[in-house]
């Protein structure tokens, strides 16, 4: 694709890095046939290559409009497209860059101003979200259906084992998880430790891991996602140095934004060559489970039989098959397991949950997770099982089957005394 960058933003890393991606693009179209959005909306500008002409006339200089606006927020950043696009056209980088420049040039108003910088300054901060998720579940049999929905029930987080093995990793304790569903940090926690790993949350004096950045990134803080990035850095630097070997992600959206943070700080002078190394170091719980073959099999052989094997609908996130391109790990490993996984149609797409999206675009949301839902339970499954809390959270709305993290299905399954 002709570029022609104007002079603000020609010289810029930004701008070489956009025009690097916009000339691999060749107008083909195939992203448009897996973008959820413009499935449902049939509009060119809700699809990933009218975007990308949004997003070339503001960086030749055309005014940022609010129509420009529109089309922006309506993407889910699934990255459906960039697993189909013949091309290896990096969009999400793209669209990074293009609503980063948006956001400088045309700052939002009103009522959305108003609830982004709202959800920026609650969701990445524990110590806020907490209480008030408690509050909300202390009060939620009166809660109004809709807000209802959005809270989950109280649930305890069950035994995290002594660290007491030679070997240990770092798992990040992230920001909503904690006090919506801690039990998949505990979950993980016992798995590993049979398995003969220690699985710990990094606390260094002042300095505490919270939230990824992602929150903050996607509604256009970038600058917020970036302080984030360093105080989980600083977090995780001394076990880093001690010998840690991983840095462990049980919300497959957490994990594509740490694995990313090496570009995301790539220009930090300081900490550039760290965010590189953490990077490098962060692993999806699926990628270390499965990492540990032997020991798992010698696990699960000495389990008794499952008299009747669950039926299992595994829902891939975004940030897991496209984001991160693991695909099939988490269906073999509860295959293994016993489980029995039912095929699911249409898995690329998008559930709708995309972060705070569901939040902010509730109408595409809603429509995207009834066709999800009934993708997931055409095969009749006991259990949907995800990888990702805000799909988790998102899928469980209205829904009859019970929505899982996969880890605790496996951590259940562990639990069960062995044979004779």
């Amino acid at each position: 694709m002709e570029t022609h960058l104007a002079d603000f933003v020609r010289d810029t890393a930004a701008g070489r890095e956009a025009e690097a991606i916009l000339r691999k693009c060749v107008h083909c179209g195939f992203c448009t046939a897996t973008c959820p959005t413009y499935q449902l909306l049939g509009d060119e500008l809700d699809g990933p290559r009218g975007r990308i002409y949004l997003i070339k006339q503001m960086l030749e200089g055309a005014e940022a409009t609010e129509r420009t606006r529109l089309h922006l927020d309506r993407c889910l950043t699934c990255r459906s497209c960039e697993t189909t696009c013949p091309s290896g056209v990096q969009y999400g980088r793209l669209l990074d860059i293009g609503r980063e420049m948006l956001e400088a040039r045309l700052p939002r108003r009103g009522l959305d101003g108003a609830l982004r910088a709202a959800l920026k300054q609650l969701l990445p901060r524990p110590a806020l979200f907490g209480p008030a998720m408690r509050l909300g579940q202390a009060f939620r049999p009166l809660l109004p259906a809709p807000l209802k929905a959005k809270v989950p029930p109280a649930t305890r987080a069950g035994v995290w084992p002594r660290a007491g093995h030679a070997r240990r990793m770092l798992v990040l304790a992230g920001c909503a998880q904690p006090s919506m569903l801690p039990g998949i940090n505990a979950a993980t926690a016992r798995v590993l430790d049979r398995l003969g790993i220690s699985l710990v949350e990094a606390r260094h004096g002042s300095h505490a891991a919270g939230c990824c950045g992602a929150v903050r990134f996607h509604l256009g803080d970038a600058a917020g996602a970036r302080d984030d990035a360093r105080r989980n850095i600083d977090a995780w630097w001394p076990e880093i140095e001690a010998g840690c070997e991983a840095i462990v992600m049980t919300a497959s959206g957490c994990g594509v934004q740490v694995k990313d943070y090496g570009h995301l700080l790539g220009e930090d002078a300081r900490y550039a060559d760290k965010a590189a190394r953490v990077a490098a170091l962060t692993r999806d719980v699926s990628e270390v489970v499965a990492a540990e073959r032997e020991p798992l099999a010698a696990l699960l052989g000495a389990l008794p039989r499952l008299t009747l094997a669950r039926r299992v609908a595994c829902h891939s996130p975004c940030t897991l098959q496209h984001g991160q391109k693991i695909r099939g790990v988490v269906e073999g490993l509860l295959q293994a397991a016993g489980l029995v996984p039912v095929p699911v149609a249409d898995g690329h797409l998008c559930c709708g949950s995309a972060g705070t999206y569901s939040i902010l675009q509730p109408a595409i949301a809603g429509r995207l997770r009834e066709n999800k839902q009934k993708a997931l339970t055409a095969g009749a499954p006991d259990v949907i099982a995800s990888a990702n809390i805000g799909c988790i959270l998102h899928l469980r709305e209205g829904s009859a089957t019970p929505v899982r993290h996969w880890i605790e299905l496996l951590d259940e399954r562990l639990g069960a005394q062995p044979g004779p």
